[in-house]
């Protein structure tokens, strides 16, 4: 297991030279970015496998798929909420009340799991018809929001063991069991989506359950449930700092903890509902230009993934660093950490959207066999690539925010950005140019946030956020 975040001494004795800080950034940093990565591939291989099926199934999963990412970010926002409390009680050197917090956000998690699944469940049905989807779809992306419902509180449990973990200072556990996950959903999906399969260089081959769309849905479902089991275990029995069998600790929720957690996780649940609510919004915009513009937008997000998944894992080490720095009272660290890690993610940023822009032809071949989704996707992914860097800042800046326990102010941003701007443009755009319409409005929205997140880093103000008293 990896050492305490800030030192490999002990709480007390944190990097001083910008080298060691340095280091100690893309220590955290590289393993994030491989669960980033093993969490891309998920969507990659789910996408290059229905997309094998035809555009309709593509336009199935894509329908939904912006509803799926809000139920989703709920997970993420209580995660977070007690994950980066456990982050400042460790850079204080404070452990067992950490664990006391991880036992009361398992509870937290139980609870909430079974009310996101309740809720989605019971909208599957009628889902697909709001969010203006043809009539040739709607089945497929009903089963397919069902099943992922009925999985979710395996992904509120997996969220929130990894980022206990990773605010303890491992990245190593989660990015390994993520990428686990990863290779379950390969397997899972090739016995539930094809009606058979080939191994290669055996001649052989195995039945499959071809199922399609529902196949892809109960294969991801799997291999969350497999992985959250794995992350539960992993945290309780094994994490140096949060295992539960050092001491009988409190289970029942302290209100201290719980309005802590409220403070944090509410206002990014908040972000996450703007957000994906506007994402909706855009979904029924690219609704009626036919089911070739949403097959190709949904594939061309999946692709894009491919740009951002390194400023997410940046943003993951951020949140750590920052929160630990803070809990040991250095708020000088706190800040040369968050402006280091908002440099690296512009950097690695800039050149995955270079390759995205040169590469984007071969992508849409892995994702797609349809002529027309193909081109539209190309066109369209390539219109993002410039937005990659500006895009990097207020990833890794809202990851640095988080760390402090800044999500209200974050929030804020983001939905004067994606309402005032994203949406607005969209809907004069699209009617006039289609698609690269909807995609012109998303990459000058992006480039508009990302100067909003670099004021609100530079000005310092989410340095004074306190945590705990």
């Amino acid at each position: 297991m990896e050492e305490h975040a800030l030192s490999q001494s002990g709480p007390g004795l944190p990097p001083e030279t910008w080298r060691e800080q340095f280091v100690q950034v893309l220590t955290l940093s590289v393993p994030a970015i491989l669960a980033q990565i093993s969490s891309m591939a998920m969507q990659y291989i789910d996408a290059a496998m229905v997309g094998s099926l035809g555009a309709r199934a593509s336009a199935s999963i894509g329908l939904v798929s912006t509803s799926t990412w809000l139920l989703g970010g709920m997970c993420i926002s209580l995660a977070t909420g007690f994950s980066v409390q456990v982050a400042h009680l460790i850079g204080a050197n404070r452990e067992e009340e950490a664990r006391d917090v991880l036992r009361q956000a398992l509870l937290a998690a139980l609870v909430v799991g079974a009310l996101l699944c309740t809720v989605g469940t019971s909208i599957s049905g009628a889902l697909p018809a709001w969010l203006g989807g043809e009539a040739e779809i709607l089945g497929d992306a009903s089963s397919y929001f069902f099943i992922y419902s009925c999985a979710l509180p395996a992904v509120q449990m997996r969220q929130l063991c990894g980022s206990m973990l990773q605010c303890s200072g491992d990245m190593r556990t989660p990015s390994l069991l993520n990428a686990l996950m990863c290779g379950e959903d390969v397997v899972f999906n090739s016995l539930l989506i094809f009606p058979g399969i080939s191994i290669p260089g055996t001649g052989l081959s195995l039945p499959g359950a071809g199922l399609g769309v529902t196949g892809a849905a109960l294969g991801t479902a799997m291999a969350e449930w497999v992985t959250a089991l794995l992350m539960l275990l992993t945290v309780c029995l094994r994490a140096p700092k949060l295992r539960l069998t050092r001491e009988r600790g409190r289970w029942l929720p302290t209100v201290r903890c719980l309005r802590t957690a409220a403070g944090i996780s509410i206002p990014m649940a908040f972000e996450y509902t703007v957000m994906c609510g506007a994402q909706i919004a855009s979904t029924r915009i690219v609704a009626p230009l036919g089911t070739v513009s949403i097959a190709a937008n949904s594939l061309a997000v999946t692709a894009e993934s491919l740009c951002y998944l390194p400023g997410y894992g940046v943003a993951a080490a951020a949140t750590t660093l920052v929160g630990q720095s803070l809990g040991a009272k250095r708020r000088d660290l706190a800040r040369r950490f968050a402006r280091m890690c908002v440099l690296l993610a512009v950097a690695l940023m800039t050149l995955m959207g270079a390759l995205m822009f040169w590469f984007a032809p071969a992508v849409f071949a892995l994702l797609t066999p349809d002529p027309a989704v193909r081109t539209l996707g190309v066109q369209v992914l390539r219109i993002e690539a410039f937005a990659e860097p500006l895009y990097a800042v207020s990833i890794a800046s809202a990851g640095a925010m988080r760390g402090a326990g800044d999500t209200l102010v974050p929030s804020i941003l983001n939905l004067v950005s994606m309402w005032g701007v994203r949406i607005t443009a969209a809907a004069l755009l699209a009617p006039r140019i289609g698609l690269a319409g909807v995609w012109l409005a998303m990459c000058g929205e992006l480039c508009f946030r990302g100067v909003l997140f670099l004021i609100r880093l530079l000005r310092e103000r989410w340095l004074d956020r306190k945590v705990f008293g």
